[in-house]
C-alpha cells in the first residue's frame, strides 16, 4: 500500500567518513551499518518535496516544502537501506504525521531554499533557537549518471528506511528509479552539527565532507510500514 507519493527534487548530498561507533546506538534491531570500502558514511541531506500526496490526497498548504536530513546507512538481510538522525520540515502536520504514523524523527524549522537552475545555484536554510543554518552548492549544467560502483551511488542507492521504536523496527520501502547528478563546482557551509544533532555529531564540526554532489532527484513513492522480526528475517 503506497501511503505517500511526491517528487523529490535537487537534492544536495553532503557525505562525511564517521566512526562507526557513534552510529550505533542509533542502529535498529535487525539492521546492520552498511559500508563502502570499508568506510563508513552520514549524510547531510536538503532537498524539495514537491506535487506531494498523502493516501492520494494532496493537504493544503502542504503540497511543495523543503527538508534536511541527516542520515546513515544499513542492510537488513539483502536490503539495503536509511536510518535517520534528524527529519528538519517546515511544516507541522507533517512533523505530527510522519512521527505517529512512522515513528521518524521529525521536528518542525522555520525554513527557506534557493532553486535556480538558471545559475546552477542551490541552497537549503532554516533556523535553530534564531540561529541561522544552512548548506548551499554551485553546479555543472550537465545531467550525468551515477558512476556504478561509485561513493556518490552508494549514497543514493538505499531504497528502505528503518526506524526504531519501543524495541520495534519498522521497514518501509521507498521506489524511485535510479538518479542522475550534477557535479558540484564548489559548496558552503554553515552548520552547528551539536546544535543540530546532538553532542556525538560535533565531530563533523570543521570535517571535510568525503564528497558532495547534486543528485537531480524523481518521483518516489513511499509504501506502507511493517515491523520487522530480526529473529525470523
Amino acid at each position: 500500500m503506497t501511503f505517500l507519493k511526491a517528487h523529490w527534487k535537487n537534492l544536495i548530498m553532503i557525505n562525511y567518513e564517521i566512526d562507526p561507533n557513534i552510529l550505533k546506538p542509533y542502529l535498529p534491531l535487525g539492521t546492520e551499518l552498511d559500508f563502502y570500502n570499508g568506510k563508513c558514511f552520514v549524510s547531510l541531506v536538503g532537498f524539495m518535496f514537491k506535487n506531494t500526496k498523502v493516501l492520494g490526497l494532496k493537504l493544503p498548504y502542504h503540497i511543495n516544502f523543503e527538508e534536511v536530513n541527516l542520515r546513515f546507512y544499513v542492510k537488513h538481510n539483502n536490503k539495503r537501506g536509511v536510518v535517520f538522525i534528524k527529519e528538519i520540515v517546515p511544516k507541522p502536520l507533517i512533523t505530527f504525521i510522519a512521527n505517529t504514523v512512522y515513528n521518524e524523527h521529525y521536528i518542525t524549522h522555520k525554513m527557506k531554499h534557493i532553486n535556480d537552475e538558471v545559475s546552477n545555484h542551490y541552497l537549503y536554510q532554516w533556523y535553530v533557537n534564531d540561529v541561522k543554518q544552512e548548506f548551499s552548492v554551485n553546479t555543472l549544467d550537465i545531467d550525468i549518471p551515477l558512476k556504478e560502483n561509485s561513493e556518490a551511488e552508494f549514497i543514493a542507492e538505499h531504497y528502505y528506511g528503518y526506524t526504531k521504536h519501543k524495541n520495534k523496527t519498522y521497514e518501509y520501502e521507498v521506489k524511485h528509479p535510479k538518479w542522475k547528478q550534477k557535479e558540484v563546482i564548489n559548496y558552503n557551509l554553515n552548520i552547528d552539527f551539536e546544535l543540530n544533532y546532538g553532542k556525538p555529531f560535533s565531530v563533523l564540526k570543521n570535517k571535510k565532507p568525503s564528497s558532495v554532489f547534486l543528485a537531480l532527484g524523481s518521483e518516489i513513492t513511499v509504501e506502507k510500514k511493517r515491523i520487522i522480526n530480526p529473529i525470523y528475517n
